[in-house]
């Protein structure tokens, strides 16, 4: 609430943020108007302290007054005010292990912007700086509402075995802006702490209240941050017409989106914090593959990244600082070190590089070849998985193949459940599977002959291994697609060909039978006129008389350009 520090006692909590150099926090989330909140409120220091600090509700001190006066006991008023089961339930000599339970109430999450996001926000204009505010709010407004439709639950049961969703997807969420690292220099970092209450309404009639199933929200904390730095890239197009390009900042690792146009150099420049992570994770490395003797997987590697965090991190500084100051010195930092004309062309230069990068990148997305590409890359990092892995990497190719254009909705869940219907097999319990490899390479189903090599090359990191996989049954679908156009063009020229044989036999045999009339009408013809010689002469009808009509026999066609001059042709 302070910028990560403390304040004296008996200092407000406001004034203690504006030393800190940061806002007040704001209450957001659909599940406000339950306890009489509005989105957008401030939050203030007592209203924390009951929510997020005891699990009562935020205006417990009316409740709580009201109740006194209508003649309730103390004991009876103040549970009134509870959100669910009291703190004290976990501190009962009755529950189980009561001296190891500690009550959590919330749960941080934080949403941060890709590191080019933060230079722009600190180096550009105001008018910049307050669209990309309003993208980190949108964005970070509709990761909170997946979240709270899609996966929140609530724990019931012995143990919370028993899991329901939320009512109406409803959390109760306080947001509180910072706006710089701990780099031992200030450097900008935009980011927003989103501390979410554990307590939520059941789905019940009643609308009684419960405690969150923190096991699921972990489980997708993934899949919800790959979601927003989708939405976040998608309201920066969408507003400021900048485009996305993917920077590979560990060779062998995943890439990372960042703004077109914005001078690498100032990555490091911003990003002095992560240098120190670097240094010291590039020594825990080291350790880690002299003791196991392999290079450590997704998991390790993170769990060594959290070490090198906590391993480097400084104390915040001490002296306050508002934000105008700190874009001001922001800036002037940035200047001496690489040159006005380079900072004061950040805006434009991003614009010229979303133009070429929209010239050469066709934003469409073929959701097979995504499906492919999914469960390859999935099923190498992890070997089995679960839907919300899937989910996570669809967004990732959402985000590597538009390029901050707009998705359909529901396209990422389109691709998931394609995944799971066609390339996947279940494996062990709990919903556990892995890639089908007879489905994905039908023609090397004995020895997986072309795959197998790919995923075992240990000499190659474990994505840059996911890449070849991918890249490789990619190539198979495009060569299966290739075969059956062909095979369509080919099936359609034998057809034509098929049709114009049929054609000129026919006409051949017509013309044939034509010939032969004409012979035989022709022996026909000459034989009358040697019986007519051999009579003589006959009597001429008068002029007045019509001459007599002759149809023709069957199969007799008349002589084109000749007109009969009497008698049987």
């Amino acid at each position: 609430m302070v910028g990560d520090g403390h304040r004296p006692a008996g200092k407000a909590l406001r004034d203690a943020q504006d030393e800190a150099g940061v806002p007040p926090g704001i209450w957001r989330g659909r599940g406000l108007t339950a306890v009489g909140l509005t989105a957008g409120d401030e939050v203030s220091e007592r209203q924390a302290e009951l929510l997020l600090g005891e699990g009562r509700h935020p205006d417990a001190d009316r409740i709580e007054r009201e109740r006194l006066q209508a003649g309730d006991d103390p004991a009876k008023a103040r549970r009134a005010t509870v959100l669910g089961r009291p703190i004290e339930h976990n501190r009962s000599p009755k529950t189980e292990k009561a001296k190891e339970r500690r009550p959590w109430l919330g749960m941080d999450l934080v949403f941060r912007p890709p590191p080019t996001a933060h230079i722009a926000w600190a180096l550009m204009g105001d008018e910049e700086r307050r669209v990309l505010e309003l993208c980190q709010d949108i964005s970070v407004d509709k990761t909170l509402g997946w979240l709270g439709e899609s996966v929140a639950q609530i724990r019931s049961g012995s143990g919370g075995k028993h899991r329901k969703p939320i009512r109406d997807g409803a959390l109760i969420v306080a947001v509180f802006r910072h706006y710089e690292s701990r780099a031992a220099e200030s450097k900008p970092l935009l980011h927003d702490h989103a501390v979410v209450s554990i307590r939520a309404r059941r789905p019940d009639a009643k609308g009684t209240w419960g405690n969150l199933s923190a096991d699921t929200l972990l489980a997708h904390i993934v899949a919800a941050d790959t979601l927003y730095l989708l939405f976040f890239m998608e309201e920066v197009s969408a507003r400021l017409g900048w485009a996305w390009e993917p920077r590979e900042v560990t060779p062998g690792r995943r890439p990372v989106m960042e703004i077109a146009g914005i001078d690498q150099r100032l990555i490091g420049w911003q990003s002095t914090r992560r240098q120190q992570i670097e240094e010291a994770l590039f020594v825990l490395t080291a350790e880690y593959v002299e003791e196991h003797g392999h290079e450590p997987g997704e998991r390790a590697a993170y769990g060594l990244a959290c070490r090198a965090a906590d391993r480097t991190r400084p104390p915040k500084r001490k002296e306050p600082r508002s934000l105008s100051e700190l874009r001001e010195r922001w800036r002037e930092s940035a200047i001496a070190a690489f040159g006005a004309d380079v900072i004061d062309r950040l805006a434009e230069r991003a614009r010229a590089a979303a133009a070429a990068v929209w010239a050469r990148v066709r934003p469409v997305v073929d959701v097979v070849l995504a499906a492919v590409d999914v469960v390859a890359v999935v099923y190498v990092m992890r070997g089995t998985f679960k839907r919300h892995h899937l989910l996570a990497e669809a967004r990732r190719y959402l985000s590597y193949v538009l390029r901050g254009q707009p998705h359909q909705p529901g396209l990422d869940e389109q691709i998931v459940q394609t995944v799971v219907d066609d390339y996947t097999r279940p494996v062990g319990r709990g919903r556990k599977m892995t890639a089908d490899l007879h489905a994905l390479y039908p023609r090397d189903t004995d020895d997986q002959a072309v795959l197998r090599p790919l995923i075992r090359k240990r000499t190659a990191p474990l994505y840059a291994r996911a890449r070849l996989a991918a890249g490789a049954l990619s190539a198979r679908v495009y060569e299966l697609r290739r075969a059956d156009r062909l095979d369509s063009r080919t099936g359609r020229k034998a057809g034509h060909a098929l049709e114009q044989e049929t054609d000129v036999a026919a006409l051949e045999q017509t013309r044939a039978t034509i010939e032969a009339v004409a012979k035989m009408a022709a022996k026909l013809q000459d034989g009358i006129r040697e019986r007519a010689v051999a009579r003589g002469p006959r009597p001429q009808p008068a002029p007045s008389a019509p001459a007599p009509s002759h149809t023709p026999p069957p199969g007799v066609q008349q002589t084109p350009g000749r007109t009969p001059t009497g008698g049987l042709t």
